[in-house]
């Protein structure tokens, strides 16, 4: 078991290090390594095309991280209430969301925008005055990617709270409510800094799925390039040392997201 379990690593690990180890490269040639340097980094960053679909990305999932937490921390707020059959549906609901393929959810959720928008936008086209000149016209984009990003990462955000929500000593709340505190400011004063570890977590998290995300930006993009659909577009035309520094720095941050999240989950006080 010892040895499958190292040929499992080895298999998931090695090209990612190939990676890694490819973009200090010095040579122009990703499959030759000629020498290290970090010139392919600094080419990646003086690229306007990389750095407009960096800007992208980081707008798309800086949002969708706000607002799944948001909606995730009052969804399993509110799902404390909720018991029985409903609390069942609820929560096939949620881990449904989680286990879709990206395949499917992006063409769902490509298929739902472009049949809203056709209806949408003869609804304004006919609704807006004549004066203010031509109507404006809905098309996919940034807020489609962020939408779709937003409803992919909020049922994860709900499960990442609730376990918090469940561990969370439920006698100061009780202790709040003895004392006359309103609903809001028990909520502030008391739950929201027991539950804040779980909800950066989430949003850290969230972004970072966001910031990787290709396949369901891919069908909601419309004419927008986030920097993973970059990314795709190039190596179509062959890979080479600077799309490696582009997925290195994506590692990197992704990696270091990811640790500062578990960091907080396992954060008590």
């Amino acid at each position: 078991m010892r040895l499958y379990a190292l040929l499992v690593y080895l298999f998931l690990y090695i090209p990612i290090g190939i990676i890694v180890l490819f973009s200090f490269n010095a040579g122009r040639h990703a499959s030759d390594f000629t020498g290290f340097s970090i010139k392919w980094f600094g080419i990646a960053l003086s690229n306007p095309f990389v750095m407009e679909a960096l800007k992208a990305s980081l707008l798309v999932a800086g949002i969708t991280a706000l607002l799944s937490s948001i909606m995730g921390t009052m969804a399993a707020l509110a799902l404390q209430n909720v018991r029985g059959v409903m609390r069942m549906a609820f929560d096939s609901l949620i881990y449904v969301a989680i286990m879709i393929p990206g395949i499917v959810f992006g063409i769902a959720t490509l298929v739902a925008l472009a049949t809203a928008l056709n209806y949408i936008n003869p609804a304004i086209s006919a609704l807006w005055p004549d004066f203010f000149g031509q109507a404006p016209r809905l098309k996919l984009g940034l807020i489609s990617i962020t939408g779709a990003h937003t409803l992919w990462t909020t049922a994860l955000a709900v499960v990442i709270i609730r376990a918090r929500i469940q561990g969370m000593d439920r006698s100061l709340v009780e202790a709040s409510t003895d004392l006359y505190a309103t609903p809001w400011r028990t909520f502030y004063q008391v739950t929201l800094p027991q539950l804040l570890p779980a909800i950066l977590a989430a949003a850290l998290l969230n972004f970072t799925l966001s910031f990787d995300d290709f396949i369901i930006a891919f069908f909601v993009a419309g004419g927008r390039t986030t920097l993973p659909i970059y990314v795709f577009a190039s190596i179509r035309r062959g890979v080479t040392p600077e799309i490696n520094a582009i997925a290195t720095m994506m590692l990197v941050v992704s990696l270091t997201l990811l640790f500062i999240s578990q960091r907080l989950l396992r954060k008590r006080s």
